[in-house]
């Protein structure tokens, strides 16, 4: 297995005639995919807390479920995996997730204590109702409008557990960096069990999808926050513009390679 393929959950059975006639809605699983998803996490995180502080908490919640309807109902137009607009929807869940996350802490006073299961118990229920339709929770097999909703469910409830669960390590004595070198070593455990067999390639694929929420997040807040809250302080400003900066580049770069793509024969 080549190092671009860890934690791929693409079925080995399907041929790439199969994957190719399916018109499968997500880019292949591959380095490029991990890096452009922890930039994703980071700049939500950022962007979130920097457009509270620009424009106020509600205004903010609103433009970013604006943004996140918008960017979402032009994924599911296209009939294709079209990067630029799969990697925006994902950039709008994260802004948003971050917001319903801190909603619930900043807005209702719920502890992540509390928040983090209830989001885990949310994104469980996801899964058991994906499952239970389509017998499958591969994300190389959304080809349907149906599987296409479950997978976006799962990515706003991976967003949201992601980040109540690094505020919560970042907030019990870890700090950010702490937490970074906790979640740095908790997203090797699926790639390592997959590759030594002890876990199925979706169980490894979604475990390491939900870990680099709080992993990017954490490095974001880290770089971003003041030093008095244990950060870098270079602002969350510059920190989301650097990262969008860099997400941007990432997503240019696949779209014209095609990197991300099945090759044809």
């Amino acid at each position: 297995m080549s190092a671009e393929h860890v934690l791929d959950d693409r079925p080995r059975s399907h041929t790439r005639a199969r994957i190719r006639e399916s018109a499968n809605k997500v880019p292949e699983v591959t380095v490029y995919f991990w890096i452009i998803k922890v930039l994703t996490t980071g700049m939500g995180e950022t962007a979130s807390d920097f457009l509270a502080h620009l424009l106020g908490p509600i205004p903010a919640v609103g433009l970013g479920g604006l943004a996140f309807v918008a960017a979402l109902v032009l994924q599911l137009a296209v009939r294709r995996y079209v990067a630029w607009i799969y990697w925006t929807a994902i950039v709008m869940v994260s802004v948003f997730g971050t917001m319903a996350a801190d909603v619930l802490h900043v807005g209702l006073g719920v502890p992540y204590t509390l928040s983090t299961p209830l989001f885990l118990v949310a994104l469980a229920a996801v899964f058991a109702l994906w499952y239970a339709s389509e017998r499958t929770l591969s994300i190389h097999s959304i080809r349907t409008r149906r599987r296409e909703f479950f997978y976006w469910a799962a990515v706003l409830a991976t967003f949201a557990l992601g980040t109540a669960a690094g505020d919560l390590t970042a907030t019990i004595g870890l700090g950010y960096l702490g937490s970074v070198a906790l979640f740095a070593v908790a997203i090797c455990v699926p790639a390592v069990a997959h590759r030594m067999r002890l876990l199925g390639a979706v169980t490894a694929f979604w475990t390491a999808y939900v870990i680099t929420r709080p992993l990017g997040a954490s490095l974001a807040d880290w770089m971003a926050l003041p030093g008095r809250r244990g950060g870098l302080g270079w602002g969350l400003g510059p920190v989301t513009l650097s990262w969008t900066v860099a997400i941007v580049g990432f997503v240019a770069f696949l779209a014209l390679s095609r990197r991300d793509t099945e090759p044809a024969d």
